[in-house]
């Protein structure tokens, strides 16, 4: 009896150096799924948009939507690329599925903040779809988001619910500054809430990222990625949350060289040309 009742009670010696060793593999895998992150951020996406801009500081590119059968597929182009504004200063780098502590950047690439005048540069994922309608059209298979005149995205840096798209009635405000998302135009009639800055959300890095309806070629956004109407609901029509789709949006040339990195999709000569044409434009 008291030799079956020892083998069953463990030596506290080994117990110790079991938990020891069980937190060292949860760290080492931890470290592993970072590291995996970086070097393929779109490990498990089959559907992405890519949209590139010709510089740093250019305020209108291109994008185009890439599909794969599974993940470790060759990227196919989904779409014909299409013309988009982003913010009237540029890009500038944001966090996203990397975070911007693990980006491999130059020491002159621009970082977004609140307020600079600048849309978030990386691979985001994409939470949901927006819109002024009830419901969105039928057939579009990512989370809606009704639009009301209490629906707010909170940009005061020093409120708990910085960053956030909240209903102004089901929580207590504590905000100074917001952006109404039920406007008196037709830019949020149908958008998409980009994840920048969320996982965490660090104060001053910037908030309220969307990809909406542009008010024309000319026109930059003040931190979105914009473009007519007919293409959104396109993109919408596209979008399946069960294939992770994910943005990516760079320079070209950060484009270019992080390519095979992070194995993003081939951009053909003729995308090149589009690109060439939004400098061309945004100079003008």
């Amino acid at each position: 009896m008291c030799e079956t009742d020892a083998r069953r009670v463990p030596n506290p010696i080994m117990k110790t150096s079991l938990c020891l060793l069980g937190a060292l593999v949860i760290c080492l895998s931890g470290s592993l799924t970072a590291q995996a992150s970086q070097h393929d951020p779109l490990t498990s996406a089959t559907e992405v948009i890519v949209v590139v801009t010709p510089g740093w500081d250019s305020p209108e590119g291109t994008l185009r939507r890439f599909e794969r059968r599974h993940p470790r597929g060759k990227w196919k182009a989904a779409s014909a690329p299409i013309p988009v504004v982003v913010r009237r200063t540029g890009l500038g780098w944001g966090s996203g599925v990397v975070a911007m502590d693990e980006l491999d950047r130059d020491a002159a690439d621009p970082d977004k903040k609140e307020g600079d005048g600048r849309a978030p540069a990386g691979i985001f994922r994409l939470s949901k779809a927006f819109g002024y309608a009830p419901q969105p059209h039928p057939g579009w298979k990512m989370p809606y988001l009704t639009l009301t005149g209490a629906v707010e995205c909170v940009d005061d840096t020093a409120s708990r619910f910085y960053n956030q798209v909240v209903d102004r009635g089901a929580v207590a405000p504590d905000w100074n500054s917001s952006e109404k998302m039920l406007r008196n135009d037709e830019l949020y009639r149908w958008g998409i809430l980009v994840d920048h800055n969320t996982s965490p959300t660090v104060a001053a890095r910037g908030s309220c990222i969307f990809m909406h309806i542009w008010g024309g070629p000319r026109q930059p956004t003040v931190g979105c990625t914009a473009m007519p109407e007919t293409e959104l609901k396109n993109l919408l029509a596209w979008l399946d949350p069960s294939r992770g789709p994910l943005l990516v949006q760079l320079p070209l040339r950060r484009y270019q060289s992080l390519r095979k990195q992070w194995r993003l999709p081939a951009y053909e000569a003729a995308d090149r040309g589009w690109i060439r044409t939004a400098g061309q434009v945004s100079k003008r």
